[in-house]
């Protein structure tokens, strides 16, 4: 469930990681980009900023939290902004007319929301009208705001929002690349990016934005996504900065064995879904924790099962097989028989140049989870810039491996 309120008005087990709104708002930038592999939390957290920074948030949701013991942050910040809050994970397109009509019916679903804008005492007319050409759907259901108008839609929002409201908007961006990954698959990748970097024009200079939070897989650098952004915050899996509030650190997930009497089930747990290296933090994936606990309550004897690999279709790994073939070939034996390899890392990647080279693709693996840097006695201050020692984190993206080779290679 990655709604915070459901998960606290119904009494839902909730590991408690609202510490993270302590640290952002403590050294925030004016856009805060997180990058994380898929399935760590990163929707539930955003949504959690959501009910605790917009205007007419129940407060009472963060009762007995640890935010709520920083009264000070909790006075200044909480219930005070308004919010803007997207995702872009569902948009996508067999080609660009489709992906549009996605972006653009999920931009209009959020203008609805904002429904305040539409009868507003402190807009004039013409914005009110600015408004609405958001939120116009035609005879299918369908938002048929213009081009123009969709690149615009944040801007708008912004703009309107300070002036109806007296107070700079926040934004939330979650999972901002999904359209451009898709894209990228699709043929339609040069198109989505123009949209994507008119979208982000909120972004820069724009004095009716409070700060920005955004989460995606990638760091897109080439494309200039966010040049021009002010006071610009990257936290990536590489930092220690908030490492810890995405996915389940080991006291976190010995609380959840405690409390959901399986403490015979640690060593398999450790196994299957630990093993991640995030900063400093030895992280579990979190998606995996929360399902094999749901299924040893159906049924205890259960054994761990890939969980992660459902959802996708872990093409990356094949196409990486596809385009390097057997100059990896040793790399990935070595790997997977639990050993280590050193391989140059960047995290600066672009969709359109992730085939570009070997180091692309091992940088990519790495990124999205599916490698992790390894722990070991190699002092990191010996390694040539930009190079890492990256294993497989635990037996559930072994097993990912070694299934997705075996159907490459037969």
């Amino acid at each position: 469930i990655d709604s915070f309120e459901k998960i606290i008005r119904h009494n839902f087990y909730y590991v408690d990681k609202t510490e993270m709104i302590t640290e952002l708002l403590h050294n925030w930038g004016e856009v805060n980009l997180f990058t994380r592999p898929r399935r760590f939390g990163k929707s539930l957290n955003m949504n959690m900023l959501q009910s605790f920074l917009e205007i007419g948030c129940d407060k009472s949701l963060f009762n007995g939290l640890k935010v709520s013991r920083e009264k000070e942050l909790c006075e200044e910040y909480m219930g005070k902004f308004p919010v803007i809050s997207l995702t872009l994970k569902n948009v996508e397109g067999l080609n660009f007319e489709s992906a549009r009509k996605s972006l653009k019916n999920t931009l209009g679903m959020e203008a609805w929301r904002l429904s305040a804008l539409a009868e507003s005492s402190r807009l004039t007319e013409e914005e009110k009208n600015s408004y609405k050409a958001l939120t116009v759907v035609d005879d299918h259901g369908d938002f048929k705001m213009s081009d123009a108008t969709m690149e615009k839609a944040l801007l708008i929002l912004t703009v309107l929002l300070e002036k109806h409201y007296g107070k700079k908007a926040v934004l939330l961006i979650d999972e901002y690349d999904v359209p451009i990954a898709k894209a990228n698959s699709h043929g339609y990748y040069n198109e989505m990016m123009d949209v994507i970097k008119g979208l982000m024009q909120a972004l820069k200079d724009n004095p009716s934005l409070h700060f920005a939070v955004i989460t995606g897989c990638l760091k897109i650098a080439k494309e200039s996504i966010f040049t021009g952004t002010n006071n610009f915050v990257s936290d990536t899996i590489t930092n220690s900065r908030l490492n810890e509030y995405f996915g389940f650190v080991q006291h976190e997930v010995d609380q959840l064995l405690l409390s959901a009497d399986f403490t015979d089930k640690a060593s398999a747990m450790k196994e299957w879904y630990d093993g991640y290296h995030f900063g400093t933090f030895d992280v579990y994936c979190p998606w995996d924790v929360m399902n094999y606990l749901l299924e040893l309550q159906r049924n205890p004897p259960a054994s761990p099962v890939s969980y992660w690999k459902n959802t996708s279709d872990n093409a990356i790994i094949r196409s990486f097989i596809d385009y390097a073939g057997s100059s990896i070939t040793k790399k990935l034996e070595t790997l997977m028989a639990g050993g280590s390899i050193l391989q140059r890392v960047d995290e600066n990647l672009t969709y359109d140049y992730l085939h570009s080279s070997e180091d692309n693709l091992w940088s990519l693996l790495y990124l999205t989870g599916y490698l992790t840097k390894a722990q070991t006695t190699i002092d990191t201050d010996e390694l040539p810039p930009g190079m890492m020692e990256l294993k497989i984190p635990n037996a559930e993206i072994k097993e990912i491996f070694e299934t997705t080779v075996a159907v490459s290679y037969t």
